[in-house]
């Protein structure tokens, strides 16, 4: 089986609002996105399909196959659109990114010949975006940055040992990161919000689980959680599940950006 992915853009307005609510509860539920006039972005969407290699062709599926079902589908339903008010499934849900990506997918699935809808992947902004594959539950990516300095170094292993395994990054005073945490959540959207969870409120428990405790520390000095744990990037990821799960019960995985370069992923303890 092979996999091949598309990458398309496309520009909409939006609204998250109830009519049903108050002017009060549609900020604290929605916050500006609640502005009834709308707001907009220009999202990145990416289509992954699957399927056998033909051995006279060479490919999976003509990507121009892909091109006339996703872009046509796109630029009538979705381009240039105040979604809300222009489409009908927005009539009735609220377009969040969580919702959208439900509509795509059941409006692309089973169309394109020659293979499967295997994921698709719809980007907000850099800072969020949703996921959705072959099964009911979406999953939605919320990115965060912190800054930290931070020295490897084990206590398990001699210091000449340290400093062949860690090199420049056993420096005794320590150096530093821009850190990108991706925290995904996964669920099925709520039939009223169309949210898998309230941003604000996860928001808050990421920066008092998170941004407080280690933004403009040095894990080593600073924290509790690697004053005897080395502070290697694999660790971060795994105290931030353990600090984050227990408050976010629908939590799918930790994402984490040391650099562009290094990029690690926990998906939380292996059930036996």
């Amino acid at each position: 089986m092979l996999y091949l992915s598309r990458k398309m853009y496309f520009s909409a307005a939006h609204s998250y609002r109830i009519d049903e609510w108050s002017e009060e509860e549609n900020v604290n539920v929605f916050g500006p996105c609640s502005n009834r006039n709308g707001h907009g972005h220009d999202y990145t969407l990416e289509v992954m399909v699957k399927g056998h290699l033909d051995s006279d062709s060479g490919i999976v599926v003509n990507i121009t196959d892909i091109d006339k079902v996703v872009k046509s589908f796109v630029q009538k339903e979705l381009d240039g659109k105040f979604l809300n008010k222009e489409v009908p499934y927005f009539i009735e849900n609220i377009p969040t990114t969580e919702n959208i990506i439900s509509y795509i997918w059941d409006s692309l699935d089973g169309k394109i010949d020659n293979c499967h809808l295997h994921k698709i992947r719809l980007r907000e902004n850099d800072y969020l975006y949703s996921e959705k594959e072959d099964d009911s539950m979406v999953r939605l990516t919320r990115k965060y940055h912190f800054c930290t300095a931070h020295r490897l170094n084990s206590n398990q292993l001699s210091k000449e040992e340290n400093l062949a395994l860690f090199g420049k990054c056993n420096n005794p005073y320590g150096h530093g990161h821009n850190y990108y945490l991706e925290v995904t959540v996964s669920g099925k959207p709520d039939p009223v919000t169309g949210m898998i969870t309230n941003l604000t409120d996860l928001d808050e428990v990421v920066e008092q689980e998170i941004m407080n405790r280690f933004d403009h520390k040095n894990l080593n000095l600073d924290t509790e959680e690697f004053k005897e744990l080395n502070p290697t990037s694999e660790n971060v990821a795994v105290v931030a599940w353990d600090l984050l799960s227990p408050k976010l019960t629908n939590l799918f995985k930790i994402g984490l950006y040391e650099t562009e370069k290094n990029y690690f992923e926990y998906y939380g303890p292996e059930k036996e």
